[in-house]
């Protein structure tokens, strides 16, 4: 059953309504900003009710953290499969991260954008108001900066721990850089940057006999 909205349009319920609202809220919560998105902003988008927003959602503290998980899952699948193409030292694996945020041009709704890391993005907007948000992005991040270490330590690097903290900052500043002058090329200069560090911090690659 279908049952129209003031503004003219369809709100429906049902099947896919859970889908459409994740949908709604990756759209505006990255273009727009978390708090300045509201309850009806993301029913109206969705095409959905307010009461069936809140039988998928019962806040939307909740929403936000489920579409940030979503878009973590993502991201690591995507850092999964760059990281593991047939041929790839540890060494090309450290490059092939920043490469992939160099080469990056859409946000989490497909749409062009320089807005940076939704992460990031949140964890600015939670300040002091969203604690289990602001939780959840400082465990990304430490994941990120772990998984950098772990890659570096097998890359032969003399201090993996530091190469990798050094490397996050890189990609951290990359995205950041690129929302305040809306540019991609700080990402460019990122992986420029990373490219020289890793050359410094690595053994010289052994000649292929």
């Amino acid at each position: 059953m279908e049952t129209r909205s003031t503004s003219g349009g369809q709100r429906r319920g049902g099947r896919g309504a859970r889908e459409r609202i994740l949908q709604a809220a990756a759209t505006l919560f990255y273009e727009e900003g978390i708090h300045a998105t509201g309850v009806a902003r993301l029913v109206e988008t969705a095409g959905v009710s307010t009461r069936t927003f809140y039988q998928h959602f019962p806040t939307k503290t909740a929403l936000v953290e489920e579409y940030l998980r979503g878009y973590e899952a993502g991201l690591a699948r995507r850092i999964e499969q760059k990281l593991t193409r047939e041929g790839l030292t540890p060494r090309d694996q450290l490059l092939a991260l920043f490469t992939m945020v160099a080469e990056a041009s859409s946000g989490p709704a497909g749409g062009p954008s320089n807005r940076g890391c939704p992460l990031h993005n949140a964890a600015v907007e939670a300040a002091g108001q969203m604690p289990d948000i602001r939780a959840l992005v400082q465990g990304n991040k430490e994941g990120i900066i772990r998984q950098l270490t772990d890659i570096a330590a097998q890359a032969g690097a003399a201090d993996p721990e530091r190469l990798g903290r050094q490397l996050a900052v890189l990609l951290e500043g990359a995205t950041a850089m690129s929302t305040s002058l809306d540019s991609s090329r700080p990402r460019q200069d990122a992986l420029d940057a990373a490219r020289l560090l890793i050359e410094l911090s690595l053994p010289k690659p052994q000649p292929t006999p």
